[in-house]
């Protein structure tokens, strides 16, 4: 590598270990100014994020990855970081992110100004953020495991920031389990390497894939799938994202869903491609197949019966996780059968949705935020009407509903349809249950697409549209200029990465290139790069820039025949026909009248409970004078999964009782026991 290179990248890396450090400190130099302590802690995350898309960029570019090394008294752990085209990817991802987030901040928290230390939360924002680039940039296995567990503490932090509400902790205890007995996983997955070589090197980790047994290897992915595929919210083990993810502030909600489960992604790509060397069977790519279509499929049916709409998004988070999954699982099994530019293009179609959900998912959480913060409501059915009051909040929004249902010309739109054509190019694979099984994938994947389509129907139509619904929607204002410029940027990126495919897939080609040992960038990209062309496959091509110039042209041609042919429009008002009745917030259609439809379909999977009390009148029993109706649904997961793995654990505790005696010298005994037990077994 070039030396000029290699320090204007570690000069990088350093300024923003610096950044990010400062935005942790000098914060708390002024503790009677929370107002400054906003604008120090999050200018400095804007800044360290800037210098972090730099450090991105230029690791995409360097010829071959720099590593940072220092000096450490531990035998197990060596502080040793390394940029890849890998983790250069993830910190861009994370790093343009974290701008405009960090921007839309400093506007966000002064609702929580007088109400919690600002110094505090403003640390923990740094400190998240800084945590989760280290975390893609450790090259040790024992140094992985310590970010990632300052990662899960920083972030349970952050969701019980309002630590005063019942809701508020139970979500974090919630996630603190899970993410935890997600990081046991990891733990055992990279004990597995060590094992192998006696080292938690990840160059150690390289040399020793290849040359594992096949039943420890299987160890491996199995493990790593689990561990991973926890704090990714795979089902079922997404249980924790409905409740940490609306407990959360919105801001650190928005880089929650949209990058902190990205790390997950990350490490398992890491562990399949980089440490295991791209080789496995079949069944492992099958295996996170269906993994993803099921939770794609899930994860949107769930988010359709939501009224909560930090939960509908937290629930969008399982969903697109799944159809990153479907990419990368896609990928896995054309690689196992050798067809290497058809494995290609599963992983990059996998890593471009990655990116793109980044952005359209932060972008709705700080669209919500903004809600919350005008209305402080989070439930769908009191919004209304807030289109006349939040204009730019909901253009935004609709940016990013358009983008996450997939529709052209947003970036949701492109990601998609290159995973559609990697599941439709199953036909050259020589297995026959392949080739049933990846259309199948497809499939699963356009009813979710459909599914999306309905669910942010529904969720920008109950909120925006018609008439106020309660006095918070009525007295909603617009939000400050600071926080409408961070939702803003976020549309920005989930245009460009719509329309600038012919830059976008290059990058991308880069990042997996040294995985898939082939570049494919020349096959997918075709007209001088203003159209997608899988493989040379001329049936299936599009150009999303040429459909964007189409859309706005049939706009504006149907606004100009509107003209020709009807003269100049005059405004004219009148009250929409209701029968003859003077229609009121009342008549309008809500969010569980929107879903109605979906979840009678599928009520064998909701199973939903409704309860339907009528009060008469007292002169009439044939007339009702109130009305009562609640609708639940059985928590199938939480039921017959966790519940029971609850009540195993609390009765072998409640068995282990009889142990605890209260006697000092009983204690002592135990302990005296299980030294005698420990300096036995290692001596035998």
């Amino acid at each position: 590598m070039n030396f000029n290179l290699f320090s204007l990248i570690h000069g990088n890396f350093l300024i923003i270990l610096v950044l990010y450090g400062a935005g942790m400190i000098i914060p708390f130099f002024f503790p009677r100014q929370p107002r400054f302590q906003n604008l120090i802690a999050h200018g400095a995350a804007i800044a360290a994020s800037t210098a972090g898309v730099v450090l991105g960029v230029l690791g995409l570019f360097a010829d071959s990855p720099p590593v940072f090394y220092s000096l450490s008294t531990l035998p197990l752990l060596s502080i040793q970081f390394r940029l890849d085209t890998l983790s250069s990817f993830f910190i861009l991802v994370i790093s343009l992110s974290g701008v405009p987030v960090s921007l839309y901040a400093t506007g966000y928290v002064r609702e929580f100004e007088g109400r919690y230390p600002m110094g505090v939360l403003g640390s923990l924002y740094n400190a998240f953020l800084l945590s989760m680039i280290l975390v893609i940039m450790a090259d040790n296995g024992f140094l992985f495991l310590i970010l990632w567990e300052v990662m899960s503490l920083v972030s349970y932090f952050l969701v019980v920031t309002e630590h005063e509400k019942a809701e508020s902790r139970y979500a974090g205890f919630f996630y603190f389990v899970m993410t935890h007995v997600g990081t046991a996983f990891i733990m055992i997955c990279f004990l597995l390497f060590y094992q192998e070589n006696g080292s938690f090197n990840f160059e150690a980790f390289r040399s020793s894939g290849l040359v594992m047994p096949q039943a420890i290897q299987a160890l491996v992915f199995l493990t790593a799938l689990v561990g991973f595929g926890t704090k990714a919210g795979i089902v079922p083990l997404h249980v924790w994202l409905p409740y940490a993810h609306p407990a959360a502030p919105s801001h650190v909600s928005a880089l929650m869903s949209g990058v902190m489960i990205k790390t997950a992604i990350y490490g398992l790509i890491r562990v399949y491609f980089d440490f295991l060397g791209g080789q496995f069977p079949w069944w492992w790519g099958f295996t996170i197949l269906v993994v993803g279509a099921v939770s794609a499929l899930l994860g949107v049916m769930y988010a359709l019966m939501e009224h909560d709409l930090k939960s509908l998004l937290a629930y969008h988070s399982v969903e697109n996780i799944g159809i990153i999954l479907l990419g990368i699982g896609a990928g896995m099994i054309f690689q196992s059968y050798g067809l290497s530019h058809l494995a290609a293009l599963g992983l990059l179609a996998g890593l471009y949705h990655t990116i793109n959900h980044a952005m359209f998912k932060g972008l709705l959480f700080l669209g919500a935020g903004s809600l919350l913060y005008s209305t402080h409501t989070r439930n769908m059915e009191e919004y209304g009407g807030l289109v006349r009051h939040m204009p730019w909040t909901a253009f935004f929004f609709l940016i990013g509903a358009v983008s996450i249902s997939g529709l052209p010309p947003g970036n949701g739109f492109v990601s998609e349809w290159l995973i559609f054509q990697s599941l439709f190019l199953s036909f050259q694979i020589p297995d026959l249950l392949m080739k049933i099984f990846l259309p199948i994938g497809a499939a699963m994947l356009a009813l979710t697409g459909a599914l999306a389509m309905a669910c942010f129907a529904k969720a920008f139509g109950i909120s925006f549209l018609a008439m106020p619904r309660s006095h918070h929607a009525k007295q909603a204002v617009e939000v400050s200029l600071v926080m409408r410029i961070g939702m803003g940027i976020m549309a920005a990126y989930c245009v460009i990465l719509g329309l600038a495919t012919m830059w976008i897939i290059p990058l991308l080609d880069r990042v997996i290139t040294p995985f898939t040992h082939i570049s494919i960038a020349e096959k997918v990209i075709s007209g001088r790069g203003w159209t997608i062309e899988p493989m040379g496959v001329t049936f299936a091509s599009v150009s999303t820039p040429l459909l964007a110039l189409v859309i706005v042209f049939l706009i504006l041609a149907t606004l100009l025949l509107s003209l020709l042919l009807g003269g100049w429009l005059r405004k004219r008002f009148y009250k929409t026909w209701g029968c003859g009745l003077n229609l009121k917030p009342r008549n309008e259609y809500t969010s569980t009248g929107f879903s109605q439809p979906i979840r009678q379909v599928f009520s064998t999977i909701y199973r939903p409970t409704v309860k339907l009390e009528t009060e008469m009148m007292a002169e009439s029993r044939y007339f009702a004078k109130r009305m009562r109706f609640e609708l639940t649904f059985q928590p199938v997961f939480q039921k017959y999964l966790y519940d029971p793995v609850v009540r195993f654990f609390l009765a072998v505790a409640d068995r282990f009782r009889v142990i605890q005696a209260g006697s000092l010298h009983l204690y002592l005994s135990y302990i005296f026991l299980t030294l005698v037990a420990l300096l036995l077994w290692t001596t035998l």
